[in-house]
């Protein structure tokens, strides 16, 4: 067995009603003075009140940044730090999707440890120590609770990444009940998000290990058996844990062996267009999957023996493509744009889109498949 090493957030709480004991958890890493990363439409819904009242109860002072914007901004990032060090803050609370999560981890950073954003964008380049974090989902995606990544918007609109141990939260609180009001579109783009984790996290090229994988099929097993029923209706508490731990186990898979192509083409695509990242992941999707089906036909096998009953019986070959047919046809149901002429994307921008791809060297590395520019325009083209 080839060495690795794994990490992932050191203390994992998944309990419907959990964000409800937000004071006890946040008194328990000695924070006194919070700050409270989420977004407006949170605030308007009312689904931080259980835990503002909980912050209450356990006396602990809480600032409310709600300003944090979809594929947040480095100058909305900004904005956040100076907030929290206005505040004081010694404690940091990521309340919402990967957006806010993404922002929180920053925030934890910079407000302890003041460095420039661009000095740390790429691998290891951040330095502590950081204010403690505790990360909330309200979406099942993006897997932010244990990942050590944060995802930012350059002013070139450019997606670029701060990757490092120290953004791994000290606690992941999961409350299914968080994300019963989820809008069916939403649950249908970050649900595709975290099966592309998954498989992605699965067929890497340079980290793949054991853990991750068991941690990824357990994930796509989750996954793939709730999201239908999780955007046809999704006021079942059961299903919608469901998706959150598989959400989650995704999450820890990738942030140990790391996503490829689809998540390279669907970056510009966020940069340039603003779509939502679950959206650019999902348009990108299938194309990738049968683009990569030569180099990982035997990886694909299992995944689909691993989800689809009549696959278990075939030979490598019939496996994997019913694994992709599969795939094809969940990501086919879903209500949303299905191709990037729907999304609104210019059929002229694919040769800039593609060459933009081509720099996220750090994903299309763990490709199973090498990618050129000629593939990733190919890729575009398909996808349009």
């Amino acid at each position: 067995m080839a060495s690795f090493t794994f990490e992932t957030t050191p203390k994992i709480i998944c309990e419907q009603g959990g964000a409800d004991r937000l004071g006890e958890i946040a008194r328990g890493l000695n924070i006194s003075r919070l700050f409270l990363v989420t977004d407006a439409g949170l605030v308007r819904a009312g689904l931080i009140e259980g835990a503002l009242a909980s912050l209450a109860k356990a006396q602990v002072a809480v600032t409310v940044f709600s300003d944090v914007l979809a594929d947040p901004p480095e100058l909305s990032v900004q904005a956040a730090v100076d907030a929290a060090r206005a505040a004081g803050a010694d404690g940091v609370v990521g309340f919402g999707g990967g957006s806010s999560m993404d922002t929180a981890k920053l925030v934890a950073l910079l407000a302890r440890t003041p460095q420039s954003l661009p000095s740390i964008y790429g691998i290891g380049l951040a330095q502590g120590p950081r204010l403690p974090l505790i990360q909330v989902p309200t979406t099942a995606g993006t897997g932010s609770e244990v990942t050590p990544i944060s995802i930012l918007t350059t002013p070139s609109h450019e997606k670029k990444g701060v990757v490092s141990p120290l953004l791994y939260p000290d606690v992941a609180l999961l409350d299914g009940r968080l994300t019963l009001g989820l809008p069916a579109a939403v649950t249908a783009m970050t649900g595709v998000d975290a099966m592309v984790h998954a498989i992605e996290a699965f067929t890497t090229r340079l980290k793949k290990n054991p853990l991750s994988d068991a941690l990824a099929i357990k994930a796509l097993q989750l996954l793939y058996a709730n999201l239908p029923a999780a955007v046809i209706d999704g006021k079942d508490p059961a299903v919608r844990e469901a998706m959150l731990l598989g959400s989650l186990f995704a999450g820890m898979a990738f942030a140990n062996a790391p996503v490829g192509a689809v998540h390279a083409l669907a970056y510009p695509l966020g940069g340039h267009y603003g779509l939502p990242h679950g959206l650019s992941n999902s348009l990108v999707f299938v194309p990738v999957l049968r683009f990569n089906l030569c180099a990982a036909l035997a990886l694909y096998a299992q995944l689909g023996r691993a989800i689809l009953p009549q696959a278990v019986g075939m030979d490598d070959a019939g496996a994997a493509a019913a694994f992709v047919d599969a795939i094809a046809a969940c990501v086919a149901t879903m209500p949303y744009a299905q191709n990037l002429r729907s999304a609104g994307v210019s059929q002229d921008d694919l040769p800039m889109l593609a060459r933009d791809a081509m720099n996220v060297q750090r994903l299309l590395v763990n490709n199973p498949r090498d990618v050129a520019y000629d593939d990733a325009l190919a890729l575009y083209q398909a996808a349009y």
